[in-house]
């Protein structure tokens, strides 16, 4: 019986390391996303929200995404592409909004609300059930039809309890990184206090790059989620023409066709949320002139 306990465990997580390849891009954008939701918090709250948004991380992947893709998956599949759609079209949304505001755009929420911690933690919360939601169900298509209910179910937890430990260890180490150099510049030996030095002055440029990285993620990610899944639904004509370019560019070699894929698909995702972020400001100057 142990025998067979074994030969189940490495089915299981033998698959679920060949789904987890499959989710590698989603998960660098996670990571990339996330760290600017702790931006400006005081050093001593840095971990304890990003424990906070871990937990709820975990929530949505084992309370929500995973319970209900298998159920979607079994009786009503054709229901996935549009939430899809739907968590992609936020995703540009919010992408563009941060966009409009490297340019001096101040949303309206932004200028008259103070975040407090608990809204930015569900902020964060709410943008990482949108990216986890693409991950497990990335996963779960790369995962063998013939493993069984069980099976799979044990690899979809294994992948989700992964992936949440590799994004938010790294962004709890990325954050916490300055007080490290700070550290260093203590120490008595002077190569190591000028190497702290370094790492603490780097860090504002290494938030600025993550933000930016962060935010062009939100976009590629947000349009390739709506441009394939609206493939699904009704609509082929964008997929088709991302075909189009990717094999104009192919000759060029995988990397250059990966950049043209992830180019196209962040400038629909910016468009896209562009007119989002146009709607939004117009309901929301309508329910300011009717106050």
């Amino acid at each position: 019986m142990s025998v067979g306990l074994l030969a189940v465990v490495d089915d299981i997580l033998s698959a679920a390391l060949k789904a987890s390849a499959k989710t590698a891009g989603v998960v660098i954008d996670d990571a990339a996303v996330t760290p600017q939701y702790v931006q400006g918090l005081e050093p001593a709250r840095e971990l304890p929200v990003v424990g906070r948004i871990a937990l709820g991380s975990l929530f949505n992947k084992f309370v929500i995404i995973i319970p209900l893709a298998l159920l979607l998956t079994a009786f009503a599949p054709w229901v996935l592409p549009w939430l899809l759609v739907l968590g992609g079209t936020y995703l540009c949304f919010e992408g563009a909004e941060k966009v409009t505001e490297w340019f001096g755009v101040h949303h309206e929420r932004a200028a008259t609300e103070t975040v407090g911690e608990s809204k930015l933690v569900f902020g964060a919360i709410r943008t990482d059930l949108i990216l986890s939601t693409e991950i497990m169900l990335i996963a779960l298509a790369s995962l063998d039809s013939g493993l069984g209910f069980w099976a799979t179910l044990g690899a979809l937890a294994v992948i989700g309890l992964g992936m949440t430990l590799l994004v938010y260890g790294a962004v709890a180490l990325l954050v916490k990184i300055d007080d490290i150099g700070l550290q260093m510049m203590k120490r008595p030996v002077r190569r190591t206090r000028r190497a702290g030095a370094r790492i603490v002055a780097s860090m504002p440029a290494v938030f600025r790059v993550i933000s930016v990285v962060g935010t062009v993620a939100m976009l590629w990610v947000g349009g390739h989620l709506v441009i394939a899944n609206l493939a699904e639904t009704f609509w082929s004509g964008p997929l088709e023409l991302l075909h189009v370019v990717e094999h104009a560019v192919e000759a060029a070699g995988p990397v250059v066709s990966w950049v043209v894929d992830t180019a196209v698909s962040a400038v629909a995702g910016l468009l896209l949320g562009m007119v989002v972020v146009t709607i939004v400001a117009g309901i929301a100057r309508a329910r300011g002139r009717s106050h």
